[in-house]
């Protein structure tokens, strides 16, 4: 039976979540995520529990149960000068870390580098701190999509959602995107996004984000969607997290701030015959 069939839903039924990532990683981050989920059509995001503005976005979460908040397990920190690492001490899980204590800056990195049970252990260290402070965690996901690295990760991020009873993002279009085999890393029952939608470098680099965005609204597909997007404003703080970094830079998140975190983007939904979704639905299927 087709995941709309189990929700209730028509067989033709677009399901969409829109899901805003990286909330915690600055304070620019975090006022962009809430203006996106309190004035415009953002209904999901996730956390990043290591980041030094998690607290913040912990406070506004216990705050409003009724959006969904997962935990975007953090094991890369890709930035230039904005560095963080593990939640736990540095000795108890030391092949996650480069010779400065920060997490690697790619997923070949950690790929190459990190243990399992490291892995293991840093990832439960950082849903046990979420729940510590009171979280009620909608679902799991996987920032920079490092739990696709290698396989033996992959079994470990699906693991967890087993051991803490939530759904787990699986895409097999953001596996193809980490280098993961989706055929051989799938298994029978995993709850699948049908459609993930995401902006590349190349449609930023075009100055055709917003274009991208209007796109996949007019012809969204059949099924499960989730679009993702980064949300923060083009500010100091931004601009000095993301220097020379422009993909998913502080001005790409700005452009997504804007295109879905006001009331005028409610307008671009009408017609569309579209349902909004949560992971909170998607876990009375698992």
């Amino acid at each position: 039976m087709s995941l709309q069939r189990i929700l209730g839903y028509p067989e033709n039924t677009k399901l969409l979540i829109i899901h805003a990532d990286d909330a915690g990683l600055s304070h620019s981050q975090n006022r962009a995520t809430k203006q996106c989920l309190e004035n415009g059509i953002v209904n999901s995001y996730s956390i990043m529990v290591p980041c030094p503005w998690f607290f913040e976005m912990a406070k506004f979460a216990k705050n409003n149960p009724q959006y969904d908040n997962g935990i975007h397990l953090t094991l890369t920190c890709e930035w230039e000068n904005y560095r963080f690492g593990p939640v736990l001490p540095i000795s108890e899980v030391s092949s996650l870390v480069d010779k400065d204590g920060f997490f690697y800056k790619k997923r070949e990195e950690l790929a190459l580098r990190a243990k399992n049970e490291d892995v293991i252990k840093e990832c439960e260290a950082q849903i046990e701190k979420a729940y510590h402070f009171g979280l009620k965690p909608s679902h799991l996901d996987s920032h920079m999509y490092s739990l696709g690295a290698k396989a033996d990760f992959f079994k470990i991020y699906k693991n967890l959602g087993k051991k803490y009873d939530l759904p787990v993002l699986i895409s097999k279009q953001l596996m193809e995107m980490v280098g993961l085999n989706p055929d051989e890393n799938i298994d029978q029952g995993d709850l699948l996004i049908d459609k993930a939608y995401f902006g590349t470098y190349d449609i930023f680099e075009a100055k055709k984000l917003n274009n991208y965005y209007q796109d996949v609204f007019d012809n969204l597909e059949i099924g499960l969607n989730v679009i993702f997007i980064h949300p923060a404003f083009d500010d100091h703080e931004m601009k000095g997290i993301t220097v020379n970094h422009p993909n998913f830079g502080s001005e790409w998140r700005q452009i997504d701030t804007d295109f879905f975190g006001n009331e005028e983007s409610k307008l671009l939904l009408r017609g569309k015959h579209i349902k909004f979704i949560t992971w909170k639905d998607l876990k009375k299927t698992i």
